[in-house]
């Protein structure tokens, strides 16, 4: 784990349906609310398919390159109709199923990869599925109570030497007993290695900016972007059928 890399190059060998039922039934073995399992998988392998979603994740290559793209999605449908069969009223079209069935399919999606890169595979985490939920829901004809919440590409990858990404001290992170604030002097230890790694001060220059963070603010997650995209996924949170009120 201390060494993994985020794969995004992927060589033409295709991952046998063998193998890929294997991860999927181990990663199904994760913890879950209730053992209800709330969250479906979408397997793309066809190219058309993979084509279509590619805009959708702002043409990632790795979504046509991939052997495999998994669209791991909170699903509330089959665990309702479940209900609905035998003589029980369901209860989960709401902020609080979808939550934890949320919550739950990521668990799923980090088994998967855990799973994956122990038998030699390469992952990569799409943080652009709920930007553009709903037209995923389209691609993908997902009923109401299913939703797409992240998206993981799989494939063998061409290269395992990327240099590691650097990651912030321990001491920033972890809180004992209660959250204990942070003060400049805090801010500024705990990101001094990543500001000043090469390829970072290399962003800053090129970018024309002061610092790191406006890297972030001003080019990557814009508060534009941020409340654009937030608006756009509690639109497909609606129309998938989960009541926020």
């Amino acid at each position: 784990m201390k060494t993994r890399r985020t794969i995004r190059a992927y060589s033409d060998q295709i991952v046998e349906n063998s193998l890929l039922n294997e991860l999927l039934t181990t990663a199904c073995r994760a913890s879950n609310t209730g053992n209800m399992q709330a969250y479906s998988i979408i397997e793309t392998r066809d190219p058309n398919q993979k084509n279509a979603l590619a805009p959708l994740h702002f043409n990632q290559s790795q979504i046509t390159q991939a052997s495999v793209v998994l669209t791991f999605c909170a699903d509330f449908n089959r665990f309702g109709k479940w209900c609905s069969f035998r003589k029980a009223d369901p209860g989960y079209a709401n902020l609080q199923a979808l939550t934890y069935s949320s919550i739950d399919t990521v668990i799923l999606a980090q088994a998967f990869c855990d799973a994956a890169e122990a038998k030699g595979l390469g992952i990569c985490y799409l943080g652009t599925t709920t930007y553009n939920a709903l037209q995923i829901c389209e691609v993908l004809e997902l009923p109401k109570l299913v939703l797409p919440i992240v998206t993981v590409t799989v494939g063998y990858p061409t290269s395992t030497t990327e240099p590691l990404t650097n990651r912030l001290p321990l001491d920033g992170i972890v809180h004992h007993e209660t959250y204990q604030d942070y003060n400049r002097e805090d801010i500024d230890k705990i990101y001094a290695e990543t500001e000043a790694l090469p390829e970072n001060k290399h962003f800053v220059e090129i970018n024309n900016k002061e610092t790191l963070a406006q890297i972030f603010t001003d080019i990557r997650y814009t508060k534009k972007d941020n409340e654009y995209f937030s608006k756009t996924f509690l639109n497909a949170v609606c129309q998938q059928g989960f009541h926020i009120s």
